[in-house]
């Protein structure tokens, strides 16, 4: 049965989807972007910024749902510039330095609101 997840902690869909959808005791969390959930705004600053309010906004809503960061084991990550990996990698081992889950990494040519990085993840749930 599937569970619709929402928090204020996190910025609002800017679409027809939600933040996240609970299976079973998997989690899948849509791409976050860098938006401030209290503005509404993209944060402006480099990919470190950038990439730092974005795993802000997945961890709340992981949060939400019951988990942490390592019950992720899956993340998919869009970068706008892959000149930005090396200063992306850091930001994000910072968060999931304990327990690495898979993931994949690309170049894409365009994010919505012209940010520089979008993440998305999969969680599982210890029964």
């Amino acid at each position: 049965m599937k569970k619709i997840i929402a928090t204020d902690q996190a910025p609002a869909a800017i679409g027809p989807y939600s933040q996240a959808t609970q299976c079973g005791n998997l989690l899948f969390v849509s791409g976050q972007i860098p938006i401030n959930p209290k503005t509404g705004d993209l944060v402006e600053g480099d990919i470190e910024v950038q990439a730092k309010q974005v795993l802000e906004n997945l961890q709340a809503i992981i949060k939400s749902a019951g988990m942490t960061l390592q019950n992720v084991v899956k993340c998919s990550c869009f970068l706008k510039d892959m000149e930005d990996f090396v200063k992306f990698n850091a930001v994000y081992n910072s968060y999931f330095a304990e327990s690495l889950p898979a993931r994949e990494t690309v170049e894409v040519g365009r994010l919505p609101k012209d940010a520089q990085v979008e993440i998305s993840a999969i969680c599982a749930a210890e029964k």
